[in-house]
């Protein structure tokens, strides 16, 4: 097991984090499917990528202290677990780091390594200042990516986009306009669909023309989006407008159903010609019709094939799209989160009579709640 592509994470470590008391060596393919009862800790599996990320970006203390602070991290919390492990394998290279909290219920990095085929290096950070900020942080990243070794790590890491493309609202970003230049990349939110998929369209036309023609095979009424940007507050902006067929009217981004939306923008993620080292994608079965779940599942599949992908899903009948040994089960054992990876061979008979779905529906494949 582990993932063939270039950067991709194959091995991953996590002790003291949230829910999760201690997993090892946990094995990552190029595809995984994770599914679990709610509660089992799934998404403290996502907030991992999320917070790792924010570490090589240089915004740890902000993520920390918008998500509770330091206590909130740490299993069980303060008087139980005293600091966060993590390491992660990227094929021959590695990365690990224990951060450990401060009275002002910050984090700093107290140790951190790097890992290659030749051996480790790795040093020691200073505490921070009062303030919660450390100079040492900013040196030390400086000095590792300028090694051929690290940099690609660390480049991996700072790729890692998790999309929750859940909010929909009215209000929410991916319904209203955005300034052209936040096209850099996709926002976990889709926020900045509209700038993104102008770029695309403006330098990457096979990409534009396949996500266009993904969305008509869900929506046949679609016919393409227009993009047009506009001069607001001295701003150049554009937002989702979008064509119907038979028609030039244009269409605004309130006449999308909330599914077709989340559709329009899981596609762009899944098809970006630049995807992130690793992919997540958090319940993207919400609100679509069966019919978009069976083309979303072929989308993950072609993902996959071209990057890391973690799917984190409720939905039976998109299981059903997968092999049983893409599959990851997140429970609860004795308190603490758990990843097992199944086994096809475990379920061969059952597979004879039943779909994948269907047997976690019956919690043959342990996914129900475990009552400790």
């Amino acid at each position: 097991m582990g993932s063939n592509h270039a950067n991709a994470l194959d091995q991953l470590t996590i002790r003291g984090f949230k829910s999760i008391r201690d997993i090892s060596n946990l094995q990552l393919a190029n595809l995984n499917i994770i599914v679990g009862a709610n509660g089992a800790g799934k998404s403290n599996f996502i907030s991992f990528f999320a917070m790792l990320r924010s570490l090589i970006d240089d915004n740890l203390l902000d993520y920390v202290m918008k998500n509770g602070g330091a206590g909130d991290f740490l299993y069980n919390g303060r008087k139980v677990t005293s600091e966060i492990y993590f390491e992660l394998m990227f094929g021959k290279r590695g990365y690990s780091v224990t951060l450990t909290p401060t009275a002002h219920d910050y984090f700093y990095l107290s140790s951190e390594a790097r890992y290659y085929e030749s051996g480790t290096t790795g040093w020691w950070i200073l505490p921070p200042r009062p303030d919660g900020r450390s100079e040492m942080v900013a040196e030390v990243k400086e000095h590792k990516r300028d090694r051929d070794n690290s940099k690609p790590v660390f480049d991996a890491i700072s790729s890692w986009t998790a999309y929750h493309v859940h909010d929909t609202s009215i209000n929410a970003g991916i319904r209203n306009a955005e300034i052209v230049q936040d096209n850099a990349r996709l926002r976990r939110d889709a926020s900045n669909i509209a700038p993104f998929l102008l770029k695309l369209k403006k330098n990457y036309s096979a990409e534009y023309k396949d996500i266009v023609e993904t969305v008509r095979l869900i929506a046949p009424f679609f016919d393409d989006f227009l993009l047009e940007p506009e001069f607001s507050a001295n701003k150049e902006k554009v937002n989702l407008s979008w064509r119907q067929k038979g028609s030039d009217y244009p269409m605004q981004p309130y006449h999308l159903s909330d599914g077709t939306l989340r559709f329009i923008a899981l596609t762009t993620a899944l098809m970006q010609p630049h995807p992130p080292s690793t992919l997540i994608i958090d319940e993207p079965e919400l609100g679509l019709h069966p019919a978009a779940i069976d083309l979303l599942a072929e989308l993950i599949q072609s993902a996959s094939m071209r990057t890391q992908v973690i799917i984190v899903t409720q939905s039976p009948a998109l299981l059903d799209k997968f092999s049983i040994e893409d599959i990851l089960i997140a429970k609860r054992k004795d308190g603490a989160t758990i990843f097992e990876r199944l086994d096809e061979e475990e379920f061969s008979e059952w597979l004879n009579d039943y779909s994948i779905g269907e047997l976690w529906r019956k919690n043959v494949i342990s996914g129900g709640p475990v009552y400790e």
